[in-house]
C-alpha cells in the first residue's frame, strides 16, 4: 500500500490546439510535490495524466497502488492549469469519484480549486491546500496518516467544512517561501520521460523539458489571476538553475528547455550570474521563456544569449497605449519595438502575447495592434480574447456580466465571457488573419489557425476581419470608465489589409 498517489487533472487529447502543437511537458508542479512528500518519508507514486488516459489509466493505477491518500496536485507553472478549463475541473471530479469508491480520501490543489473551493469541498474532496502548497501538504498527510483529520483546522494553508457548522472555512494563511533553493529538484525519475521524448521526437524533431527558475510575479496587471503566489516573486539561486540544466542536458537528454515561469530575467544581475554558471558547467541548452518588454535591454538579452536562450515570449498585448494603461500593464508601445530589435541583434526569437477584446477596445485600437506586428515581424504570436479569471480587477469590473459560462472548455475556445465590442466570431476570425499574416514571413509552423481558413491567403483573411468588423460589433459593449466612447469605424484605408507585406 502507498502511502499517497498524486494525479493532476490536465490531459494534453482532451485540448485540440494543444493536440495540434504537440509539445506536452511533465506537471512541474506535482512533481516538486511528490519530491518534499519522498523527503518526509513517506512513499509516492504518480499517475501522470498528461499522455495517459485519466479514465482508464487511473483506475488501474488506484489498483496498482491502493493509496491511503490520494492527491490531485496541479501543475502550477502550467499556464493552461492557471485558466481553469472546464475540462480539468471534469477529470478532477471523476478522479475524486474512482478514489473515494476505492476507499482513499482525496486532497485537491491549484488554481480553480483556490478560487473556488467551497465547491471542491461540497463535491466531496476532504480540503483544498491552497496557494503554494508542498509544506502544507506534507503536514496535512501526516496528520491523517496519524490518526485522522482531527488535526487539520490548526494546520495552516487549507480550506475545508467545519464538521460542526458544515460551513466551508479557510485555516491560518501559510506564507510563501522565499529560500526556493530548500526544495528538492522535482521527482522527474516518476514519470515515463521516454514517453514525452517519443511525442517530441515525432512532432519536432527534439525533445524538450521543463525548468523553473522562479515563483510568482510583482507586476500587477489588472487581467491576470494570482490565486497561488499572488504578487511575490522568489527566485532560486543561479547556481542552483544551472545545475538542474545540466542533469536535464546530460542526465535526461533534453535538447531544449522552457522556462515555466511567470515572468523570467527579472533581476539583470540574476541574469549575468545564470550566464557565468551556466558556462561554467557547459550546461547551456536552446531554451524559451516569458518575460516583459522592459525587460529586454540589450544587457539583459546578451546574458540570455549567453545562457542558452533562443526564443522569448513577451506580453505584448496590445499595440494601443491607451490600452495598455487601462490594464495596468506598466509598459510603452514604444519598448516594444526596441525589445524586439535587441532580441534580433542577438538572434534570439521575439513572439508575442496578444490580447484582443479587453473592455473599451476599439477598432482604431484593434488596427494599432495589428500595424505593431506588421512593422516589428515578430517570429511567433500568441492571440487570444480577455478572459476573467477571479481574484482580478478585472473580473470584479465584468462580473455582472457573466452567464452560466465562466471558463474555457479548452484552450482554443477563444469565447468572449462579457459582452464585448465584438462578437465570438469577429475575434475568431481577427485570430486567424494574424497568425497567417505572421506564418507569411516567419517558420513558426502555419498550424495556428481554423479549419475553415488554413487555404486562405493573409490577404484573403484581413478582408473576411473588414467585412465582419461591421456586422459583428455589440449594440452595447463593455467599458471601464475612462474609456468610454463609440467604436472608430471602419477604415478601409488603413494597413490591416496586409497588401505591402
Amino acid at each position: 500500500m502507498t502511502d499517497v498517489l498524486l494525479t493532476h487533472s490536465y490531459h494534453l487529447y482532451y485540448d485540440r490546439k494543444q493536440v495540434r502543437k504537440m509539445q506536452p511537458y511533465p506537471p512541474l508542479g506535482t512533481l516538486y510535490a511528490a519530491a518534499e512528500l519522498r523527503s518526509a518519508g513517506l512513499s509516492v507514486a504518480l499517475f501522470d495524466t498528461m499522455l495517459n488516459d485519466p479514465e482508464q489509466g487511473f483506475a488501474s493505477a488506484l489498483e496498482k497502488y491502493q493509496p491511503r491518500i490520494v492527491v490531485v496536485y496541479e501543475d502550477n507553472f502550467n499556464f493552461l492549469t492557471k485558466m481553469c478549463l472546464t475540462r480539468m475541473r471534469a477529470v478532477a471530479y471523476s478522479i475524486l469519484d474512482a478514489s473515494q469508491r476505492a476507499g482513499a480520501m482525496v486532497l485537491v490543489n491549484g488554481s480553480d480549486a483556490s478560487d473556488h473551493a467551497e465547491d471542491y469541498l461540497r463535491r466531496g474532496f476532504r480540503c483544498v491546500l491552497l496557494g503554494e502548497a508542498e509544506k502544507t501538504l506534507v503536514e496535512v498527510v501526516g496528520s491523517l496518516r496519524n490518526g485522522g483529520d482531527e488535526a487539520l483546522p490548526a494546520i495552516a494553508g487549507l480550506a475545508l467544512l467545519d464538521k460542526t457548522s458544515g460551513r466551508a472555512m479557510r485555516t491560518a494563511r501559510r506564507g510563501l517561501m522565499r529560500d526556493l533553493d530548500m526544495l528538492s529538484f522535482p521527482a522527474r525519475d516518476l514519470i515515463d520521460v521516454d514517453q514525452y521524448r517519443t511525442a517530441w521526437k515525432k512532432a519536432h524533431g527534439y525533445f524538450s523539458l521543463n525548468i523553473v527558475a522562479s515563483r510568482g510575479c510583482p507586476y500587477k496587471c489588472n487581467w491576470c489571476a494570482k490565486p497561488i503566489y499572488g504578487d511575490s516573486f522568489s527566485v532560486r539561486s543561479a547556481t542552483s538553475v544551472a545545475e538542474e540544466m545540466k542533469r536535464l542536458k546530460y542526465e535526461f537528454g533534453a535538447e531544449h528547455l522552457w522556462f515555466a515561469d511567470d515572468i523570467f530575467g527579472l533581476r539583470a544581475r540574476w541574469l549575468r550570474e545564470l550566464a557565468v554558471e551556466v558556462e561554467k558547467l557547459s550546461a547551456a541548452v536552446p531554451f524559451k521563456m516569458q518575460s516583459r518588454v522592459d525587460l529586454m535591454t540589450a544587457e539583459n538579452v546578451s546574458a540570455l544569449r549567453r545562457a542558452g536562450c533562443a526564443e522569448v515570449w513577451m506580453g505584448v498585448e496590445s499595440g494601443s497605449q491607451r490600452i495598455l494603461d487601462a490594464m495596468d500593464k506598466g509598459t510603452q508601445v514604444n519598448q516594444i519595438a526596441t525589445a524586439r530589435e535587441n532580441l534580433r541583434q542577438e538572434g534570439i526569437r521575439a513572439c508575442y502575447f496578444l490580447q484582443f477584446g479587453y473592455p473599451g477596445e476599439t477598432w482604431d485600437d484593434i488596427q494599432k495592434t495589428a500595424e505593431l506586428v506588421r512593422d516589428t515581424r515578430p517570429d511567433d504570436i500568441g492571440v487570444s480574447v480577455s478572459y476573467p479569471l477571479p481574484g482580478t480587477k478585472f473580473f470584479e469590473r465584468v462580473q455582472a456580466q457573466l452567464g452560466e459560462k465562466t471558463n474555457w472548455s479548452d484552450s482554443e475556445d477563444l469565447a468572449m465571457m462579457f459582452q464585448g465590442a465584438y462578437t465570438n466570431q469577429f475575434y475568431h476570425a481577427l485570430h486567424d488573419a494574424l497568425h497567417a499574416q505572421v506564418d507569411s514571413w516567419s517558420a513558426s509552423g502555419g498550424h495556428s489557425v481554423g479549419q475553415d481558413a488554413a487555404e486562405l491567403t493573409p490577404e484573403e483573411l484581413w478582408a473576411r476581419v473588414l467585412r465582419l468588423e461591421t456586422t459583428c460589433r455589440n449594440a452595447r459593449p463593455t467599458v471601464l470608465p475612462g474609456l468610454e466612447g463609440p467604436l472608430v469605424q471602419l477604415q478601409t484605408s488603413s494597413g490591416m489589409t496586409c497588401g505591402d507585406d
